[in-house]
This record gives C-alpha cells, structure tokens and sequence, in this order.
C-alpha cells in the first residue's frame, strides 16, 4: 500500500517566516494591535537606553508575547521562553528573538495598572468598531484561587485554637521532661527540648500573628499573599481566593469592565458601574444583577449615577415566625409617599414620629430608618396574625434608601424577561476563561497584581470573541482605521513614569563569553 513519504530533513528550503503565517492567522492581529498602541501613554515602563552593557528588549515584544500567551493557554513565563524557541508562530510575532524567562516574567509584574490601561483602551476600540452596544450590561463576579493555601490564612479563633493546643502539648512534654530527667536519659531529654523549642516558635508566630489581627481590625490575615482573603465558593466550601467582577455587554457578550476586589459581591456594585461608565465614557445604562448585590446603598448610588438597576430581589426572611403569617409579611403593607404611612393588610394606617435611628450593619455601614406604628393594633382581632409582640403591636421599619430599592423592585418585576438574560451573558465567559481555559487560579501576589493579570486575561476573550464575530481581515482593517485616545489620567502615569526614569531587572539579560 502506498503512503504519503515525509520530506528528506537534509534538504535545504528557502522560506520566510512570513510565507508560513496564514493571512488570517491571529497572531497578526496581535502584532498589529500592539504596533498601534503607544506604550508610554498607557503607563508601561519602558526600557531605557544604557551606554554600557548588553541592549534590552522593547516593551512592545513583552506584551506581543503575553497576548499571544494567554491566548494560547501558556501564562508561564518559562513556557513562554521555550515557545519563543520552537514556535513558529511566535518566532515571527518576536522577530526571532528569544528573551529569558526572568525577562517575560517581569514584565507583567512591574506593569499591572499598564495591562489595565491596555484592556480599558481595547474596550474602547471594540465600543468604536460598533460591537458594543452599551445599553444592557450585566454584572457577576467569579472566585479564582489565591498563592495562599488556607493553612497559612489564620482569624482569631483559629489562632485561639493553635495556641491552646500549643499550650496542652507543652504541658505534656514538660511532664515527659520531668520523667525523663529522673532516668538520666540524654537522648530522649533532648529530643522533648526540641519539641519544645518548636512549639516556643511557633507560639511566637501566633502571637505576633494575634497582634496584627487586634491591631488592624481585619478579620483574617493570610500570610504567603496579605491581599488575599477566604471567601464562599459556593454551599460550605470556602477556598482563599479573590473576587473578579466582570461587567458585559449584552449585544455580543464582550467585557467592557473588570475588577478583581478580596471581598464578597453585596459591596461591589457601584465600583463596577463606574468603571463601566469611565471604560464605555458614558452615562447611562441599564445593569443586571443577581440577588448577591442586592445591597440597598450600592443600589441607591448606583441609580444616583445615572444607571437604571435590575437586581434581583432577596428573598423575605420571617424574623417573627410565631405570630407573623404569609399575609402579613412586610411587602403586604401598603406605603403612602405624600403621607409618609404604611396601610396595613386590615386597613389601619401606621405613621411615623419622624425620628431617625442608626442600625449598624458591620463595621464600615451604617444606615438611617424611620419606625411607624398604630394604636390600633391594641384591639386589631387579627393581631395573632401580624405579629408576636404581646405589649405593643406591628412595628414597620423603613430605611433611607427604601425609594431606590422600591424603584429596583418595581423594575425587577416589571422586565423579569430582561433580568432572565443575565445568565446568558455572564455565565459563558467564566466557564470559557474556568474551565475550557484552566484559568481558576493566580500565581502572582497582591491586589494590584492580581488586577492585572485578569485585565489581560479579559482582554484576550475579548480580542479572540471578537475576532469570532468580524474575522481578521475585517478587524484588521477596523484596526487600521482607529485613532486611539489616550485619558489624561494615563498620560499623568506617562509623565511620572519619565520623571522616575527607572531601569527595571526586566532590562537584563545574561552577558554572553567572548
């Protein structure tokens, strides 16, 4: 039978790079992307000229070669530096060049708030190459694990629990030392005395551990990354993690705001449509959300910023399962805005003194409510019914962001069908960034880095759905047309950058021997 022979690997061929890199291949897309941009105006150190010692790489090729990293799976700055040899695709994206993996990897961490830039600009250009639509956006955040295994993330009953446990072990070794020393035994005395001395450091650790937490405040401490918090995966499961939001556009689910915070989602609304409303340069939008961001405060500012909310709604908790039923459960009660009442299900009016009183929910929130009762609740015969307190009757709280949640409710229920399309255009793009790309976790350090990296890892979804939608050529020439426009916010960054003129360890390569 005869079959396909393969070519004689002595024969000689004259090809380019340029001849094996398929027109509508995407790495030409990256090449022309960062040719566009000017690297200086977004923030990125750059390299600097030296008159001694070996010339550095341009930034340009940094970045060329992260893109084309992520977007091709290989975040690791050592696999990165082996593709620059072997890749073909990437031998013609570098020009042949082939820096060290130190090199690669110091790049993306002395550049995070660069990458931000860099994402918040491709945003703009998406917006310009009219595949935003800007309308509807919708809002979810996706838990990716921190450098920090939840044996070295400690809160003070944790610490309690060391150190009490420090405690009875040394109570135990010094009672073997006793035994010990009446036998003369050297060998097992010394032995109880390191144990010992391992506890005595270990007790030190918690201790200053214990101070740190009394002093700051913070609930947790995590000492491998500091920035980095435990929080709720989903039911029970809890890993130390960070928090990335993502802000999407409905009309071809494409980013268009991203932010990685150490916190859970009730307090990230409003940061979010900002960042929306700064990327996109526009006011007003419609946002989904689901019931994790049904904070009323978040909600009010958020309305108060120009932006129409559609989050949805918490469900009811019967604080007073003994003598409050389903008919009477606070949304049953009819509020009077030009009177200031509540009208109950029985028809009786609850009316307010007018005084304000402070709830504190945790530490940084506070709100303000207005209670409003009857007299008549004394001799209501369906007071069973409404409430359980004995002396007194119904007690209706109303807080000051009551308006704004009213208004969200009303919204909620009235375009449900509009809400139901959340899913659709948060939930494809963590499973894609998740679970088709491997991308649940970070390798690098602090907020501010972390940050980074999801800018960059967003940016290339965006960069390989839109390339999805429109095809190279078409996006290239899109590409060509664009005049990009720099914030002054990033200029000030320039600017400062020029001032500081630092030479970074990313310039250094290794000398070669003579």
């Amino acid at each position: 039978m005869q079959h396909i022979i393969p070519k004689n690997r002595q024969q000689y061929e004259f090809v380019s790079h340029e001849d094996v890199i398929d027109p509508n291949n995407t790495v030409r897309f990256v090449d022309a992307f960062v040719e566009k941009l000017e690297l200086d105006k977004l923030g990125f150190k750059l390299n600097t000229v030296k008159a001694e010692g070996r010339p550095s790489y341009q930034s340009t090729l940094f970045l060329k070669i992260y893109i084309y990293g992520y977007l091709n799976g290989l975040r690791s700055s050592r696999k990165l530096e082996k593709e620059c040899v072997r890749n073909i695709e990437l031998q013609w994206l570098c020009g042949s060049l082939k820096p060290n993996y130190h090199s690669i990897a110091d790049f993306r961490k002395v550049n995070p708030d660069a990458l931000r830039n860099t994402f918040k600009l491709f945003v703009l250009f998406l917006k310009e190459a009219d595949l935003i639509g800007g309308n509807v956006i919708a809002i979810d955040g996706t838990k990716s694990r921190a450098h920090n295994s939840k044996k070295n993330n400690y809160n003070a009953k944790k610490i309690k629990r060391h150190l009490d446990y420090i405690e009875e072990k040394t109570t135990e070794y010094l009672a073997q030392l006793d035994a010990a020393d009446a036998t003369e035994k050297s060998e097992k005395i010394n032995y109880i005395q390191e144990k010992i001395d391992r506890l005595k450091a270990h007790k030190i650790k918690y201790d200053l551990i214990a101070k740190q937490i009394e002093e700051t405040g913070q609930a947790q401490v995590s000492t491998t990354d500091p920035d980095s918090r435990a929080l709720l995966i989903h039911g029970q499961v809890v890993e130390i993690a960070y928090n990335t939001q993502a802000a999407v556009d409905d009309k071809h689910n494409l980013v268009v705001a991203t932010q990685t915070i150490n916190h859970n989602d009730r307090n990230a609304l409003f940061n979010a449509v900002k960042e929306v409303q700064s990327n996109l340069q526009q006011k007003e939008f419609t946002v989904l959300a689901d019931k994790g961001y049904n904070n009323a405060r978040e909600i009010e500012n958020t309305q108060k910023a120009g932006v129409e909310t559609i989050v949805a709604l918490q469900e009811i908790v019967n604080s007073n399962a003994k003598g409050t039923t389903p008919a009477y459960l606070v949304t049953k009660f009819i509020y009077n805005k030009d009177e200031d009442t509540y009208t109950c299900p029985a028809g009786q009016i609850l009316r307010t003194k007018g005084t304000w009183h402070t709830k504190k929910r945790n530490e940084n929130f506070f709100y303000q409510f207005k209670k409003y009762r009857t007299p008549e609740c004394k001799t209501c015969p369906v007071k069973n019914l409404c409430t359980g307190r004995v002396e007194g009757g119904r007690e209706i709280e109303r807080s000051q962001y009551a308006e704004s949640s009213e208004r969200n409710a009303a919204n909620y229920k009235e375009q449900y069908a509009l809400y139901r399309k959340r899913q659709e255009i948060n939930e494809h793009i963590f499973g894609t960034i998740k679970r088709v790309w491997n991308y649940y976790y970070t390798n690098l350090k602090g907020l501010k880095k972390v940050n980074g990296e999801w800018s960059l890892i967003m940016m290339v979804y965006n960069m390989k759905r839109s390339i999805n939608i429109l095809g190279i050529e078409d996006l290239l020439k899109k590409l060509d047309a664009w005049k990009p426009k720099y914030p002054k916010a990033w200029l000030n960054l320039f600017e400062m950058n020029k001032k500081e003129a630092v030479i970074h360890i990313l310039n250094f390569e290794p000398r070669i021997a003579a």
